[in-house]
């Protein structure tokens, strides 16, 4: 039943997709990487909201709250007010510029070598450690999930995990290789409705377990009984997300995430018009309201049912749901996450031959190439990437906790990227060489802080948290860059241009669902302090 379930579901997903996009245009850079600028809110927020959630989360995040509690709900809730800031600052500039990718940006506002430099660093960053972590999590969640090594009779660990990675990484190659960004979306909001459907059920049996199966309401008491301390959503501060990084560190690596990283944002890149674009921010601000429902319940009851069976935190997940969900519904929820995970990949893969062909192969491998040329040499990075992808992934055994190895890895590189595209933003004559050092110097100063002993233990001394630390060198980069413009400004203040057809009226209720975001946002956060 589980595996009758499984495929059913894969099918019907696949199916529907390719009945709704079988006459796409593809062969367009544009039709290729944007859905010809035709994604209507309801695709974009299904496509962004689906892009995000992956294994990486739900194994992750859930991993997470076994460990830590509640507090670490910031990841999922601080991203609505990140969601707000994309809406009403930086997708109305974005959509106004027309362009295709992040580092497009930092050419029309620094110069050429700051887009090189930007889209090598999405380049190596996405080829060597997004797309391989997004392949060896959803290996290690689909393993565990449906037991795989029973339903398959291998008993081997790693043979199992890097067959599953080839046929995950098999499946991603085809639907990225054939379809373009509209594909990719229209797939995503047919497996987003699966994976909501899911992620309740899953916490709505884990909260039944919890009490006993005498209904939710006795398993949320029993959660607040058996683990009060865990219950806060402000953390301690020697816990993993204390409140006092909601304003540093977390809010910082939000902000990059949901405003500037090219493997979200292209998604919004793609509407049909400003209204449409902020009408799908914002409704992925709502949904995400949801999300400790889903990412962070099921793994506080998993350590309310599990704490003493020493369950590794990132098993827990995977334990919980194969324990609690009757088989059909098993079968079900791995095809969703399958889906998820596919989605996630997909996203990596289609910003990456965007970064390659837009930023690369037209500027310096072949200038003078057609549409069909640029779309076709994207296509052939994509197989490339993803068998590296396949080979790098199972090096990644061994670590640690796989949410925790995300967040400190994507830091290195958030962080400077981010600081110049903000600062690009708001201060017109910052030059166009101080961008460019920003971007090599937080990498550096980062990759100190962490990597080099002295430096580390001077920060561990110090008793400065790994958040507040990148958030400093978020200050550091901006003052830097801020008194570039001071004293060395560009000749002539730079203007944003307007360079797109779509309509860019703002939507009229744009302000009022984001103060009613906001709210809710500050609403939880009391309702949980302890």
């Amino acid at each position: 039943m589980t595996i009758l379930s499984f495929l059913l579901f894969t099918l019907f997903a696949a199916g529907l997709t390719w009945f709704l996009t079988r006459k796409d245009e593809r062969n367009s850079s544009e039709g290729f990487f944007l859905g010809g600028r035709s994604l209507t809110f309801p695709i974009i927020a299904g496509s962004l909201l689906l892009t995000n959630l992956s294994t990486e989360q739900m194994v992750g995040l859930n991993g997470a709250a076994y460990a830590h509690g509640l507090s670490v709900m910031a990841w999922e809730v601080v991203a609505v007010v990140a969601l707000v800031i994309m809406a009403l600052f930086f997708l109305p500039r974005f959509l106004r510029t027309g362009i295709t990718t992040v580092p497009q940006f930092l050419e029309r506002r620094y110069d050429r070598t700051a887009q090189s430099i930007a889209n090598t660093i999405f380049l190596i960053a996405y080829t060597f450690l997004l797309i391989p972590l997004i392949l060896y999590t959803g290996a290690v969640g689909l393993i565990s999930m449906i037991d795989l090594q029973q339903l398959t009779g291998i008993e081997d660990y790693n043979t199992l995990l890097r067959g599953t990675v080839v046929l995950i990484g098999v499946m991603g190659i085809l639907y990225a290789r054939f379809g373009g960004l509209r594909t990719l979306a229209i797939l995503d909001t047919i497996n987003g409705v699966g994976l909501l459907v899911g992620g309740m059920l899953v916490a709505y049996f884990a909260l039944n377990a919890a009490g006993d199966n005498q209904g939710i309401a006795a398993g949320w008491d029993a959660l607040k009984a058996g683990q009060p301390d865990r219950m806060n959503s402000m953390g301690a501060e020697g816990s993993e997300v204390p409140f006092s990084t909601l304003f540093t560190g977390v809010a910082l690596l939000n902000l990059f995430y949901w405003c500037t990283n090219q493997q979200i944002i292209q998604r919004t890149f793609g509407a049909s018009s400003l209204a449409e674009g902020q009408k799908g921010v914002l409704l992925t601000g709502a949904l995400k309201l949801l999300g400790p429902l889903y990412l962070v319940l099921p793994g506080l009851v998993a350590y309310q049912l599990y704490f003493d069976k020493g369950i590794p935190n990132d098993q827990a997940y995977g334990t919980l749901v194969r324990n609690l969900l009757p088989e059909h519904l098993t079968g079900f929820f791995a095809a969703v996450m399958i889906g998820a995970i596919l989605s996630s990949f997909n996203a990596a893969l289609n910003s990456t031959s965007a970064l390659f062909s837009i930023g690369l192969y037209k500027h310096v491998i072949n200038p003078s190439g057609t549409e069909q040329q640029t779309v076709r040499a994207a296509k052939w990075f994509v197989v490339i990437v993803a068998i590296a992808a396949m080979i790098g992934a199972p090096f990644l055994i061994g670590q640690d906790t796989i949410f925790g190895y995300l967040q400190k890895m994507n830091a290195i590189y958030f962080i400077p990227i981010f600081s110049v595209v903000v600062v690009g933003m708001l201060h017109p004559r910052v030059p166009a060489h101080a961008a460019s050092i920003a971007m090599v110097a937080g990498i550096v100063l980062i990759s100190v802080g962490y990597f080099v002993k002295p430096a580390a233990a001077a920060l561990s001394a110090a008793n400065i948290h790994g958040f507040h630390f990148i958030g400093i060198v978020f200050a550091i980069l901006v003052v830097f860059l801020i008194a570039m413009g001071s004293l060395a400004p560009r000749a002539t203040a730079w203007k944003i241009e307007t360079d797109n057809e779509i309509d860019l009226t703002p939507w009229k209720g744009a302000k009022w669902a984001s103060a009613a975001l906001v709210i809710v946002v500050i609403g939880i956060y009391a309702a949980f302090a302890g």
